[in-house]
């Protein structure tokens, strides 16, 4: 790993007790487990001397094939599930160079109405990833850009800006057959990227399920703050339930406020039966809601086992949300060693709670046990 700079984010792991977990005794596991034994299935294909992660301190893949041997087993019992984690892991409070608080969220996957063909009130596209969209890793350049990379495409043999979301709403990438469908309100697409799956119910009959495929390589930039800063919201008001109410009675300025967020998703079709708990995450499993967070994969690796300690705000009110996660997925918005996005997974309720959600919390991460992060 290359020295952090001054000022920079750096993950800072201090050692804790089961004993420390707020809920830990009356969470269920068992759920979480099932998602960590699919994350774990993905070991199976590496060897055991490869690096778990870039990081060092979170070992190697043979440090963690006893811990998915033990909690990969049948559990009949909540007790149980909680005695096999706590012989095969430890807990770790992570913190940004000694600050443990974080901000946490919640995503989910949305419903919209479209069709496969353009026409009548179906007018704004649904775009596949473009070929000609280049990702550049550039710790293959130099080893202090680790986990840094740029996005754009090749102009006159030059890598250039790929276009922003107020570019290719205005056509950009029109006439090139990326479209996989067509959807009547823009509002629903921009927040179908923001959430980064969804399903699209077909007005010619049955259900598109889409899963994310890339990114343009723009930063995302919340609108919210924007209207905020605007005088429009304030700011212990803003959700995407009001950001939606707000674009509604202000059609004519809605674009505007859409395009300052030049960050735009490119989607994928996906296989999956119509009763998928989830579509796939960024480790490619599929998300179990309620179970699944996404990470900075920057500080935290994907199939990492995490108790977190936050609140949701549920329907009847704002409520603890102490129990344990699986790191599996990532997203734009998600910056920090200290910050996650929790799966809700689809409906009314999961639209309430991951639309209001913007708690601030801690979570511990959890290693084998006979593993030693510390220098």
């Amino acid at each position: 790993m290359r020295p952090a700079l001054p000022g920079e984010p750096v993950l800072v792991l201090t050692p804790a007790r089961f004993a420390d977990l707020k809920g830990w005794r009356e969470d269920d596991p068992r759920p979480a487990l099932e998602a960590f034994a699919r994350s774990c299935a993905l070991l199976a294909g590496r060897g055991a001397e490869e690096p778990f992660a870039r990081d060092p301190r979170f070992g190697r893949v043979e440090d963690w094939r006893p811990a998915c041997t033990l909690l990969g087993a049948p559990v009949q019992r909540a007790e149980e599930a909680r005695e096999r984690i706590e012989a095969a892991l430890r807990p770790w409070l992570a913190s940004d160079r000694g600050e443990p608080e974080g901000l946490f969220t919640g995503y989910f996957e949305p419903l919209l109405e479209g069709s496969r063909k353009p026409g009548g009130r179906f007018r704004h596209p649904i775009y596949r990833r473009p070929a000609d969209l280049v990702t550049v890793e550039l710790g293959g350049f130099d080893p202090a850009l680790e986990g840094r990379r740029i996005v754009g495409r090749v102009q006159n043999g030059r890598l250039v800006p790929y276009p922003g979301r107020a570019e290719i709403d205005a056509g950009a990438l029109a006439g090139r057959g990326l479209e996989l469908a067509w959807v009547a309100d823009p509002v629903g697409l921009f927040f179908l990227q923001v959430q980064g799956s969804g399903r699209i119910a077909l007005v010619e009959g049955g259900t598109l399920r889409l899963g994310y495929a890339d990114q343009n390589g723009h930063p995302y930039r919340a609108i919210g703050r924007d209207l905020v800063e605007m005088g429009a919201l304030p700011r212990e008001a803003v959700s995407m339930q009001s950001i939606k109410a707000w674009l509604a009675a202000n059609p004519d300025r809605a674009p505007e406020i859409l395009h300052r967020n030049p960050s735009y998703v490119f989607f994928r079709e996906l296989a999956l039966p119509e009763d998928a708990p989830g579509p796939p995450g960024a480790q490619g499993v599929p998300l179990k809601p309620g179970r699944s967070l996404a990470v900075d994969r920057r500080f935290v690796p994907l199939g990492l086992p995490v108790w977190l300690d936050t609140t949701a705000p549920l329907p009847e009110g704002e409520r603890p949300l102490r129990r344990l996660v699986i790191a599996q997925d990532t997203g734009g918005a998600i910056r920090g060693p200290v910050r996650g996005d929790l799966f809700w997974g689809s409906g009314p309720e999961a639209e309430h709670v991951a639309g209001h959600m913007k708690s601030r919390g801690r979570y511990w991460l959890f290693l084998p046990a006979a593993l030693d992060p510390r220098p």
